[in-house]
């Protein structure tokens, strides 16, 4: 064992705590059963079966109210892993469940026996046909898609709130429509083709002319049984004449049994069933859409009405207007909002009545949405519109920022709400719909149900296609409240049916919460045609028990989560999801979602359980250790949670106060360590790669994987000396970070660090000063910089002391470089820019907190971009470049300048559609090198897909993450402008 190996126990939770009634138990401590994780690691392969009691609490929750803890999770890579999976299934009596973003809301990606991960092997876009069409995999993101199509002016037809996070196959597999979609864009009506594989393990492409011929040679029974009910459907009139009715507006509950009126033979009525199915009929492996035009000419309007029933009627005016999107927010939920970065303060202070609707209109160009919003304009003369506070213009716009604000506070709606939640309380998401022309009535009926049963719900939705969803909160641990629950949901199912003859589940699908009303909303005949349908298509009933039908008139009630109190900065999380898909670790150990979700099953744990034994024993690495702390889960959460934040807290707990003093003293001494650093840089460099790495790796095995980092032979050499600068004609006071005083640069223009014309090719500080000198712009290097940082290198590691010592001392020097802020301050690394701007902040004393607010911190790029750029001659320019936008340039906002300065070097730029945070996080890529490689995977196969002139960045350790994951040599985007504009 190494000689600084953390204590897990110091990670334990503190405080009082009962134990829940919905704990994992003991006897599960250990994980999956071991014959149950011996025969599939057998059949599948080890790696791909995950067993430990983590991995199981981790799968066990997503977006839903519900938890239900899976025995094993299979990480499934191909088909035949799904052939497999349900073979094994079949001849073993198990059941399988298959689960790729966790979004959901109904609880149908969860499951109680085998757990199926169909996210982490199963992305991937063609554009087709000149983006008519696109074939898409079920593990891409609607986000992903959508970008790839852009390109080409198209576009999918479902464009659900959650398509940053949500994938095609869930999307798919449940209906999810969205703010656009309706009845006529929706899965449904653009899917030209599925692949797809039946519990039997038989695979079939309907997009494959000889499919039918196929299917009846390997499944006779199941395409004479699809036929004998279409037969059976269709000669009753009665009920043919419903199932259209029901599907003219939105209806997510059951199974599409239209399908069988849509297609003509199995193969074409299967297509239509798998739409909406929910994993009960089989698995969707590949998706080819029909997408739809982009219209990229947009105007759009926040509209405040004095109440939910006068918006509600206002929306036909809207619709027949032409307006794409009619959406609607209760006066709960915009108070809500203001949680969301952009979103007015003074929202909070709106009147409990006050509603708003987004109405979007778009159009192919700019003479026809110039007609629409002339119409609009008409109708806005006529409403009774309020501005109760000085943020509300009640105006149409077409600034993109604006409407991007709009869509940004309603497309946060549950998240917002959940996380202003009181504190213990599980959400409930619930969706329906009516008929539109009875829009307004609802919106009367649905506050006084709610009223009447104690709930003061928020209420957002699609209103152009009659669509609302609610939120509400309960207490899951206390009997009587989950009864209040269950009361409501009673009442209010009856109400949407009986009254208004609507759907119960519009757009999210009937899981399980909806699941025991399934036959209140069809009827015993329909309902029972949807149980034989299941049957014929499933009969062991392998594929999703319990998800879509269950007879149990309870089943909603079984499962419920509680929501433990945890850490206060992670606390409002409501398990939504939306921080997966940029997190760097999300395919190798843990999400940010997964490691709040952790945590709060430790809480519903005796102290020193076995379970909370076991979830401690892992959560030091799989949760702590790979964060790469970039926080980019907090721009990705509609309520701004740093999961990374959290991390580097739980780090500073594992310290020792020997370790923190230690930590403290190297900061007191940095310009004997910068020092040190740099000549073991050389050194290292000198002895070769195998030998320097042949000792760190001897060293990371003795002390601690996490404290010891790897030698990598991309690795550049040691730092030249900065050069000398002035400082009397100086504009601005350069800061080289401290990385780039210890290691160079790549050789920027020819392998030996020369350029073709024999002359050496400058360093980073060296062409920050040149470029600067040659706008006339002169920037001065402090000669005292030797022996400063930003603090990110003991703050990252939760070495508090060391912060506050290296914090106080940069922002007390550079008040005094700066002439007190009255200079900007450059800084050449985009995340020591964002550490002296923001994360030294809390580290600061009182007195030296007022010195940092009178700094203004530069990234290097800023101050290329806006300041020298514009005073540059251009000479040279190369044929192509690719840019990594670094995690810190998005967190500062501008990676615009990033690309800015790639067009100036370069004829076409390229900024990947995969780019993420590299994880390379400082020095965390150096002790783990499994994280950079996983975070990198997907960015690496898109740039290595084709050849560039230059591969740009803006970050010294960025780059060789970059590097080493491409196989290319980035260098900063500084350097390549120096080269570009050098006479």
């Amino acid at each position: 064992m190494p000689l600084l190996e953390p204590n897990p126990q110091a990670l334990r939770p503190g405080g009082d705590r009962t134990p829940s009634a919905d704990r994992v138990p003991d006897l599960q401590a250990k994980g999956t059963p071991t014959p149950l994780r011996a025969e599939l690691a057998a059949l599948l392969g080890p790696e791909k079966v995950l067993g430990r009691i983590s991995d199981l609490v981790r799968y066990a929750s997503d977006a839903s109210p519900y938890r239900f803890v899976p025995k094993v999770v299979v990480v499934a890579e191909d088909l035949d892993d799904i052939s497999t999976v349900l073979s094994y299934a079949h001849g073993k009596g198990r059941a399988v469940v298959f689960r790729a973003a966790g979004t959901s809301l109904s609880g149908q990606a969860q499951g109680e026996d085998i757990l199926v991960d169909v996210r982490r092997h199963w992305a991937g876009v063609e554009v087709m046909d000149g983006g008519a069409r696109a074939r898409v995999r079920p593990g891409t993101t609607i986000l992903r898609a959508n970008a790839a199509l852009a390109p080409y002016g198209r576009v999918l037809g479902p464009d659900p709130a959650s398509a940053v996070a949500c994938t095609v196959g869930g999307v798919v597999a449940n209906n999810a429509s969205g703010m656009t979609a309706g009845t006529t864009r929706d899965s449904y009506r653009t899917v030209s083709s599925l692949t797809f594989v039946l519990p039997s393990g038989t695979v079939v492409d309907t997009g494959d002319p000889a499919a039918d011929e196929e299917l009846a040679r390997a499944e006779p029974a199941l395409c004479a049984g699809l036929m004998a009910l279409k037969a059976e459907i269709e000669a009753d009139a009665a009920l043919t004449a419903r199932l259209r009715a029901k599907y003219t507006i939105k209806n997510t509950n059951g199974y599409r049994l239209d399908a069988f009126l849509d297609g003509g033979t199995p193969v074409e009525i299967l297509r239509g069933l798998m739409v909406g199915s929910e994993g009960t009929f089989g698995f969707i492996a590949e998706v080819v859409f029909d997408t739809l035009p982009l219209e990229r000419a947009v105007s759009s309007a926040l509209l405040f009405f004095p109440s939910l029933s006068a918006a509600a009627a206002a929306v036909p005016l809207f619709t027949e207007a032409g307006a794409i999107a009619v959406e609607l927010m209760d006066g709960n939920t915009l108070r809500a909002s203001v949680t969301v970065a952009g979103v007015p303060a003074d929202w909070a202070r709106l009147p409990g009545p006050t509603t708003a609707l987004l109405v979007e209109f778009r159009a192919a160009d700019e003479a026809a949405l110039r007609a629409r919003e002339e119409k609009a304009e008409a109708i806005l003369a006529g409403l009774e519109l309020v501005a109760p506070v000085a943020s509300v213009s009640n105006a149409f716009t077409r600034d993109p920022r604006t409407i991007g604000g709009y869509w940004k506070a309603r497309k946060a709606f549950v998240a917002a709400v959940g996380g202003a939640r009181p504190a213990g309380t599980t959400l409930i998401t619930e969706d329906f719909a009516v008929p539109p022309g009875r829009l307004a009535e609802a919106c009367e009926a649905l506050p006084a149900l709610q009223a009447r049963h104690g709930f003061d719900a928020a209420v957002a939705g699609h209103a152009a296609h009659g669509n609302l969803h609610f939120l509400l909160t309960f207490d899951a641990a206390e009997p009587s409240d989950v009864a209040r629950y269950a009361a409501f949901m009673g009442d209010f199912c009856r109400l949407i049916v009986e009254r208004f003859d609507g759907s119960l589940k519009a757009e999210h699908g009937t899981g399980r919460s909806i699941a025991p009303f399934l036959e209140l909303e069809w009827g015993e005949r329909v309902t029972e045609l949807m149980w034989r349908l299941k049957q014929l298509i499933d009969p062991d009933g392998v594929l999703a028990p319990r998800i879509v039908l269950d007879r149990d008139p309870q089943a909603h009630l079984r499962g419920l989560k509680t929501i433990p109190r945890i850490e206060a900065a992670a606390d409002p999380c409501i398990e939504c999801g939306f921080c997966e898909p940029v997190c760097p670790s999300r395919d190798l150990t843990t999400t940010p979602r997964q490691r709040i979700a952790l945590r709060r099953e430790m809480m519903r744990q005796a102290e020193g359980s076995r379970v909370e034994v076991g979830l401690l024993a892992s959560y030091g690495h799989d949760a702590v250790d790979t964060c790469a702390g970039d926080s980019m889960c907090r721009l990705a959460c509609p309520v701004g949670i740093d999961t990374g934040v959290l991390m580097k807290e739980f780090r500073h707990r594992r310290h020792s106060a020997r370790e923190e003093r230690i930590a403290a003293l190297a900061a007191r001494r940095f310009r004997a360590v910068e020092a040190a650093a740099r000549l073991a840089v050389a050194m290292g460099g000198a002895a070769g790669d195998r030998l320097t790495g042949a000792v760190t790796t001897l060293a990371r095995r003795a002390v601690r994987p996490d404290l010891v980092p790897h030698w990598l032979p991309e690795l550049p050499g040691a730092a030249r000396a900065l050069p000398r600068t002035g400082r009397s004609r100086a504009v601005a006071v350069y800061y080289p970070a401290c990385v780039n005083r210890i290691f160079g640069d790549p050789g920027s223009e020819g392998t030996d660090g020369y350029g073709a014309d024999g002359r050496r090719a400058p360093s980073l500080p060296e062409a920050v000063v040149a470029l600067s000198h040659r706008a006339g712009r002169p920037v001065w290097i402090p000669r005292n910089v030797t022996g400063t940082c930003c603090a990110t290198i003991w703050h990252s590691k939760g070495y508090e002391a060391g912060a506050e010592v290296m914090a106080n001392r940069i922002v007390e020097a550079a008040w005094g470089w700066t002439a007190g802020g009255r200079l900007p301050l450059v800084v050449d690394a985009s995340s020591c820019a964002l550490g002296l701007a923001e994360d030294v902040v809390p580290y600061l004393t009182d007195e030296n907190r007022e010195l940092h607010g009178a700094l203004k911190v530069l990234d290097s790029l800023v101050w290329a971009a806006d300041e020298l750029l514009p005073r540059l001659t251009v000479v040279r320019t190369v044929g192509s470049a690719v840019v990594h936008p670094t995690c810190s340039m998005r967190r500062l906002g501008d990676d615009d300048r990033l690309t800015a300065l790639a067009k100036a070097c370069a004829d076409e730029v390229v900024v990947p559609i995969d780019a993420g945070c590299c994880a390379f996080a400082g020095d965390r890529g150096m002790l783990h090198t499994d994280l950079t490689a996983a975070a990198t995977a997907p960015e690496a196969a898109e740039v290595t897909a084709r050849s560039f002139d230059a591969y740009l960045s803006a970050n010294r350790m960025c780059e060789i993450g970059m590097d080493r994951a491409t196989g290319h040599t980035y260098r900063s985007a500084l350097l390549a402008l120096e080269r570009a504009t050098r006479i």
